[in-house]
């Protein structure tokens, strides 16, 4: 994996928290917690007292499950379970006050309560944690610490963090740089789905670094990200069937990848897609149209 991906890697998987990132919607509510409450029909008596009770409530504010979605209601119960010692509420907490739902957008805030849920050995607290220290997101810039706290995440089977790890050790970050390490970290991500994992587990089979050299399992793990949609996934694929590596040549199938990584914005996919069709009949280049045309369509379906 070059740099340039691995820190679109890190992008991509910024602050997100299990069963958080996708449950605040756009709005954000700024009337006050207790008029809300009153509008939600909630009163003291009837809120759980519980930390799990007020964490579990906060959900269905935050989703919007069974209940008028609200933000600042939702944003109100986590604080109640946080401030109890609850670990996903406080996670949950950090990551209203990251985005500025419900609550006044503060990384200083964000930062303590995500720090709390990470003390706690909350896994996407700590996945979040470590990415702050990777980018100097509202802490000093630290590798190091990065290191340290994508790997507590990491060995409770978080794999996000499990392929930044992985990162990490391929680019010598906060650790020495290890091959090896980097694929067993990658292949875990890999095998509970995470295509950027695959990806890159595919690319080190694929070079013989930190393993031996293996197109056929190369293959396997570019196609499993491909069919996913990552678009890195997506060249090296059709690279292989355009080299014939580990597979039977194929330049309508080598067209077909290409075509769905310059679909995605790839723009070494469209020179190298150029390049293809040069070699192409034009029949060819209509049936690998077509192919990619019935991916992309069926794929937007789901």
């Amino acid at each position: 994996m070059n740099f340039a991906v691995l820190l679109q890697v890190f992008a991509l998987l910024a602050l997100s928290t299990p069963a958080v990132s996708s449950l605040w919607s756009a709005r954000h509510v700024s009337d006050s917690a207790a008029q809300q409450t009153k509008d939600q029909g909630i009163t003291d008596k009837d809120e759980p007292k519980d930390a799990e009770g007020q964490y579990q409530l906060g959900l269905k504010y935050a989703r919007g499950t069974g209940v008028t979605r609200d933000d600042a209601l939702a944003a109100r119960l986590f604080r109640r379970a946080a401030e109890q010692g609850n670990a996903e509420a406080q996670a949950a907490l950090g990551f209203a006050y990251h985005l500025g739902r419900g609550v006044p957008q503060s990384d200083t805030e964000a930062l303590k309560w995500l720090r709390k849920a990470a003390e706690q050995g909350q896994s996407g607290a700590q996945y979040n944690l470590g990415f702050a220290y990777f980018t100097g997101g509202g802490v000093p810039q630290n590798d190091t610490e990065a290191v340290t706290w994508f790997r507590k995440a990491a060995e409770q089977g978080f794999a996000p963090a499990q392929n930044n790890l992985g990162a990490m050790y391929t680019r010598g970050r906060g650790v020495a740089q290890d091959f090896a390490q980097a694929v067993e970290w990658y292949r875990k991500a890999a095998e509970q789905g995470q295509p950027d994992a695959q990806t890159s587990l595919g690319e080190l089979c694929a070079n013989g670094d930190g393993t031996p050299k293996d197109d056929a399992e190369a293959i396997k793990w570019f196609r499993k990200a491909a069919e996913q949609g990552d678009p890195t996934a997506q060249i090296d694929l059709g690279r292989m069937y355009e080299a014939g590596r580990g597979i039977s040549r194929d330049t309508v199938k080598a067209y077909v990848w290409f075509s769905l990584s310059a679909a995605a914005g790839n723009d070494e996919a469209r020179s190298r897609l150029s390049d293809l069709a040069k070699r192409m009949t034009s029949a060819q280049i209509a049936e690998g149209k077509g192919r990619a045309d019935a991916w992309l369509a069926q794929h937007q379906r789901r």
